[in-house]
């Protein structure tokens, strides 16, 4: 895998968009994941006592995402050097989320760009919107 140069990308470049299945494996597995043990991302019972129609993703999952969406496009020389992330609609088994993004800005004195990533399901729209900036070789 290549990691993409900071002269080979320009303000307006699209990544390539990323489907990713919603599951209740994901959901509960990305929750364990980050220490969040709070019920309602494992537990289907209290997610309906919440009013939603099962468990939801934890913010720290979509996190990973956004990051996990940037780091594969950009290749594995690329530093991640920050996150920013707005929670929007939730996501819940059974639902498609994709992911996509365009590079925003680029800082020639650090060789970073920042791109800005949104991530929409297919039943309620907008999960997520936030941005990621990396630096490149």
């Amino acid at each position: 895998m290549n990691t993409f140069n900071y002269a080979d990308v320009k303000v307006g470049d699209k990544l390539p968009a990323l489907e990713i299945p919603i599951t209740a494996s994901l959901i509960s597995c990305g929750a364990l994941a980050t220490r969040d043990f709070e019920p309602c991302h494992h537990d289907k019972s209290v997610a309906q006592g919440m009013g939603l129609t099962d468990v939801f993703m934890n913010i720290l999952t979509s996190q990973a995402l956004m990051a996990r969406f940037v780091t594969d496009w950009s290749g594995p020389e690329a530093v991640m050097k920050g996150l920013k992330v707005k929670l929007g609609a939730p996501n819940v088994p059974g639902m498609t989320m994709t992911v996509s993004g365009e590079i925003a800005a680029k800082d020639d004195a650090e060789n970073s760009v920042t791109v800005e990533v949104t991530g929409e399901n297919n039943i309620w729209g907008m999960h997520m919107s936030g941005s990621v900036r990396i630096a490149l070789p």
